[in-house]
């Protein structure tokens, strides 16, 4: 095949090439509807249950291509809510999360693959206290329906375990019969729902 025609024929098939790939749609974070919510460990015979909300972000997600899955989020760490405003005021401190110097917490993947339906594992950077560790979540997912005003929306719910000493964490007391005040472990689970984001409407021709 002569050059020329090696060129044409090459460009042909990578214009049919793009146009044949899925593109994944974009999805935004509905903050009305999402919150990650995290359980620990206290004196060692219960676990403190809290909350945050104002999660934001995207995702772009396509359902026939599970590699596709790409997750940009932030959590504001100013609305950590436990219940117990003194508690709450102490979790913002510089003892855990120092929501003054790193008001947000931040996850974005870096890859993904299915592990079932609907089901996905996705591996990606999450910081916290300006601190960025590698995690996996397991995450699964509803599949898009239409709201009644005609939005495309799906759920998904998130879940993974960390350690918070990993991420400069560290405060705690000893206890006198052994232990600790509060444990390591950290059990996070997002629930989420997602709205498909519109295109920009096109600009009026003047």
């Amino acid at each position: 095949m002569r050059p020329k025609y090696r060129f044409v024929f090459a460009s042909v098939a990578s214009i049919v090439l793009s146009l044949s790939v899925p593109r994944a749609a974009i999805w935004e974070f509905d903050p009305a509807h999402s919150a990650a919510s995290f359980s620990v460990r206290h004196l060692m015979i219960s676990n403190v249950r809290g909350e945050f909300h104002n999660l934001a972000g995207t995702v772009e997600w396509d359902e026939k291509s599970p590699a596709s899955i790409k997750i940009d989020a932030s959590i504001d760490v100013s609305t950590v809510d436990t219940r117990d405003a003194k508690r709450d005021g102490h979790l913002k401190s510089p003892d855990f999360l120092d929501a003054e110097k790193s008001p947000k917490m931040t996850f974005r993947s870096k890859s993904a693959t299915s592990s079932g339906p609907n089901r996905y594992k996705v591996v990606g950077d999450l910081t916290i206290r300006g601190v960025t560790k590698e995690v996996a979540l397991d995450v699964e997912v509803t599949p898009p329906i239409k709201d009644p005003w005609g939005n495309s929306k799906f759920g998904a719910t998130a879940t993974t375990k960390i350690n918070r000493q990993d991420f400069g964490v560290k405060w705690n007391m000893a206890l006198d019969s052994g232990g600790v005040v509060v444990g390591d472990e950290v059990s996070i689970t997002i629930d989420a729902e997602l709205q498909q984001k519109k295109a920009a409407a096109p600009a009026d021709k003047k």
